[in-house]
C-alpha cells in the first residue's frame, strides 16, 4: 500500500529553505556594506540625466565609492536636477572635486564620475543654510559634443550664407572672367615654354655667379683693406713730407728776407754804378767813332766864345 505525500508541507519546506539560503547569501555578501558608513552629498546637474537610475554607481577616478540615493528636480530651479549621493566616509571629497555624468559602455546606463580633488585643496564642507555639502558639476561628454556640434553647425550655416552672398551674379561673372584669363595665361605660358626655360637657365647662372662673387667677397674685402692700409701709410708719409717741406720753406723764407734786407740794396747800387759806367763807355765809344785821334791826343780844347 503506497504512502501518501503531503506536497504542501514539502513545498513549504523548500520555500523556507530557499528563502533562508537566499538571505544567508545576501547577508554574507552585503554584511560588509551594511557596516560601511556613508556621507550624503548633493549635486545640481544642468543637463538631462536620462539613463541615470537610483542606486547608480558613484565612482571616484573609476573606483566605486557610493551610489545615487535620490533624483529629483531642484526645488529652487526647475532647470536643474538635484542628485543626492551616498559616498563612503573617508573618500577625499575636496572643494575642487567635480561630478560629471558618464555613459557605461553601449548600454546607455549612466553613472556619476567624480574627478579633481587635488592634494592641496581643502575638504568640502557644508555651506550655511544648506542641507548637504554641494559637489560642483561639469558638462558630460555628450553635452560637450552637443555644444561643439551646435557651434560647428552654426559656423557652417554662417559660412554657407557668406558663400551664397559672395557668389552672386556679379561675382559669378567676375569669377568666370578670371578663370578665362587664367586659361589664356596658361596657354600663353605653354607657348613660351622655351623662353621661360631659357630665362630660368639665365637666372640659375646669375645665381651661380652671385654665389661665386659672394664667396670671393671676403678676399676682395681683404684686398680693399690692404689698399686702405697702404693709402693710410702713404697719407702719413705725405704728412711727414709736408711737415719737412714746411720747415724748409720757413728756412728759405728767412734767408730770402735776410737777402732782401741786406744784399738787395747793394745790388741796386751796383746796378746803378754799372748803368753809369755803361753810359760813360757809350759816350767814349761815340767820341772815338767821331774822332779817333782823341785816343792819341786826348779831348780837343773847346774854343772859347767871344767875350770869354
Amino acid at each position: 500500500m503506497e504512502e501518501k505525500v503531503n506536497f504542501a508541507i514539502v513545498g513549504a519546506f523548500v520555500l523556507v529553505l530557499s528563502t533562508a539560503l537566499l538571505g544567508g547569501v545576501l547577508w554574507l555578501s552585503s554584511s560588509k556594506s551594511y557596516r560601511m558608513s556613508y556621507d550624503t552629498y548633493q549635486a545640481f546637474m544642468k543637463e538631462s540625466v536620462s539613463g541615470l537610475n537610483l542606486n547608480a554607481p558613484v565612482r571616484y577616478r573609476g573606483v566605486d565609492v557610493g551610489r545615487v540615493s535620490n533624483i529629483m528636480l531642484a526645488p529652487e530651479n526647475s532647470e536643474q536636477v538635484k542628485l543626492l549621493l551616498s559616498i563612503k566616509r573617508g573618500t577625499p571629497i575636496k572643494e575642487d572635486t567635480v561630478a560629471v555624468l558618464q555613459k557605461q559602455g553601449l548600454t546607455g546606463i549612466s553613472y556619476v564620475e567624480l574627478s579633481g580633488g587635488s592634494h592641496d585643496s581643502p575638504p568640502l564642507k557644508i555651506r550655511k543654510n544648506a542641507e548637504y555639502p554641494e559637489i560642483k558639476t561639469g558638462p558630460s561628454l555628450l553635452a560637450r559634443l552637443d555644444l561643439s556640434f551646435t557651434a560647428l553647425v552654426t559656423s557652417l550655416n554662417k559660412s554657407s550664407e557668406n558663400i551664397n552672398a559672395l557668389l552672386d551674379a556679379d561675382n559669378q561673372r567676375a569669377l568666370k572672367d578670371t578663370l578665362a584669363d587664367i586659361a589664356v595665361l596658361s596657354r600663353t605660358l605653354a607657348a613660351r615654354t622655351d623662353t621661360i626655360d631659357s630665362s630660368l637657365d639665365n637666372a640659375a647662372r646669375t645665381m651661380e655667379n652671385t654665389a661665386r662673387m659672394t664667396s670671393e667677397l671676403p678676399q676682395l674685402m681683404q684686398r680693399v683693406q690692404r689698399s686702405m692700409d697702404a693709402f693710410d701709410h702713404m697719407t702719413d708719409e705725405i704728412a711727414r713730407t709736408s711737415t719737412g717741406a714746411s720747415g724748409m720753406i720757413d728756412g728759405a723764407r728767412t734767408d730770402v728776407q735776410q737777402f732782401t734786407r741786406e744784399t738787395l740794396p747793394e745790388l741796386h747800387q751796383l746796378v746803378a754804378e754799372l748803368r753809369d759806367l755803361a753810359g760813360s763807355l757809350r759816350r767814349v765809344s761815340t767820341q772815338l767813332e767821331q774822332n779817333p785821334s782823341t785816343l792819341l791826343y786826348g779831348k780837343p780844347v773847346t774854343k772859347r766864345g767871344p767875350g770869354e
